[in-house]
């Protein structure tokens, strides 16, 4: 399948992954109010980390080993074969221990912990990382956005006072659930099991265990807001701040999804030693995803306050100004991400990767316990940007003689500049006397337009080959 139908069917599965609860979320908000959104997002944040460690890293690994040896299908099977039996011994002792905490260790949250216990369970049969290796990203959109539509329903149908707040863990665990085991049936015929011995599988081990440092470091600082706004202030900014954030999360998944798609790709060119090629895809992807982050984060920032009491209810105003600032985190992580999934784990540079993460995960740690407990949710909301803005710092720190950095900046600063001028015209739409939802439409629409008009004449007087190339395709593609 071409790079281009991965890249819709990736970002459709990351989309719908994140934008169905975020589509639930004005009926929950409603439903259970600041304490309970508070409360799910705190019980959700410390289960999403369980997951993290019984996936041990699968998601950057597990992809790269498949691409690596797709073409051998002996081989793909016993890669296939020996990483899935690591996995099932380090997620089946992932539930054990996450059994241990909602008996004896989780307070407030037990009831939603318990009924959260299927995501750990998913971890088990959890194949992702073997169909994204493949470059099936088709069936992992499909299948996941079906059962996603049809658990949104159930939130709809179900869940409508604040007792109710276990259901809706329980639906989107289950949901979870149920995803994981029809992409895994989607494999046969594709690969097939073969004995392997405990040797051999926990070769696996080492790197994946090395990656998981890494993206666990990720959970801290993109998770673990939420358990220490929870610890060090009180569940209603907890509340604030998960609103807050899944608008930011379904934005990003569209950045991810690009990454995603290309990891496969360039691990597969690189194995081949095509290091120049290499470069130009990472040119024109840094270029495209500037592009898009610069539109998503500006045009959020332009439009919070006046977005969040509409969608999710006056009682979460203030996850508007939350948005604000968050919104800057969607251009240090677009440009990490490039870097990261097109240059650092392709070559095996896991080193550079964990150093980076690991270095975000300090001080999002620091700057929280330094300023929730004086400004609550707006410190985790600061926390949080110095830490996504510690990761691309670090990779240039230790790529800088590598790669072009002084380009991807300029992409980055010129659509900034853009981006600036969508904020002035959405503001000054916003003074126009319209109704709320009207208003903010007009606002969108405003600030689209001028964003796009400003990025053709660039594109037109720059000569930008990478996104004139893609519009003259699209084009000829029409006709």
């Amino acid at each position: 399948m071409s790079t281009r139908k991965n890249t819709v069917y990736n970002m459709a599965y990351r989309l719908f992954s994140i934008l169905l609860p975020l589509v639930t979320a004005p009926w929950l908000s409603r439903a259970v109010g600041t304490e309970g959104v508070g409360l799910y997002g705190y019980a959700w944040a410390i289960s999403y980390t369980f997951c993290l460690v019984g996936l041990l890293g699968l998601e950057n690994y597990g992809p790269r080993a498949i691409a690596r040896s797709k073409d051998d299908p002996s081989q793909l099977n016993r890669t296939f074969s020996g990483i899935w039996r690591m996995q099932l011994l380090v997620a089946g002792l992932t539930l054990l221990v996450w059994c241990g905490y909602v008996a004896f260790i989780a307070g407030a949250e037990k009831q939603i912990s318990f009924h959260l216990t299927l995501m750990s369970v998913s971890c088990l049969v959890n194949v992702d990382w073997c169909l994204m290796g493949l470059d099936q990203f088709k069936p992992i959109a499909l299948r996941n956005t079906a059962v996603k539509l049809i658990a949104a329903a159930a939130v709809f149908i179900f869940v409508r006072q604040p007792e109710d707040l276990w259901i809706y863990a329980f639906v989107w665990s289950l949901s979870t659930f149920i995803g994981c085991v029809s992409c895994f049936l989607t494999l046969r015929g594709q690969v097939r099991f073969v004995p392997v011995s405990w040797r051999e599988a926990l070769r696996h081990l080492r790197p994946c265990a090395l990656l998981s440092i890494s993206v666990i470091a990720v959970s801290v600082y993109r998770q673990m807001d939420k358990v220490m706004i929870g610890a060090l202030s009180d569940m209603h900014q907890t509340g604030l701040y998960e609103n807050a954030e899944k608008i930011i999360l379904c934005l990003a998944g569209f950045i991810s999804a690009v990454g995603t798609v290309m990891l496969p790709k360039i691990s597969h060119m690189t194995a081949q030693g095509r290091m120049d090629e290499v470069k130009r895809h990472i040119d024109a992807s840094m270029d495209l995803v500037m592009c898009m982050v610069c539109a998503l984060g500006f045009g959020l920032a332009s439009i919070a306050p006046e977005f969040a009491p509409l969608f999710y209810g006056e009682a979460f105003t203030g996850s508007g100004w939350l948005m604000i600032p968050l919104a800057a985190t969607l251009l240090t992580i677009g440009f990490a991400n490039v870097i990261r999934t097109q240059w650092v784990l392709p070559q095996q540079r896991d080193n550079i990767f964990i150093k980076s993460v690991l270095t975000g995960a300090a001080v999002n740690v620091v700057f929280n316990a330094l300023l929730i407990p004086r400004f609550g949710a707006m410190g985790a909301a600061a926390a949080t940007v110095a830490a996504e803005l510690s990761v691309p710092v670090v990779q240039f720190i230790l790529l800088r003689k590598e790669l072009p950095y002084g380009r991807y900046i300029r992409y980055t600063l010129t659509y900034s500049v853009i981006g600036l001028a969508m904020v002035l015209a959405v503001r000054l739409a916003a003074l126009l006397p319209l109704g709320s939802w009207l208003g903010l439409a007009v606002q969108v629409a405003a600030g689209g337009l001028v964003y796009t008009i400003l990025c053709l004449g660039w594109w037109k007087l720059s000569g930008n080959r990478h996104i004139l190339a893609v519009l003259g395709k699209a084009t000829k593609d029409g006709k």
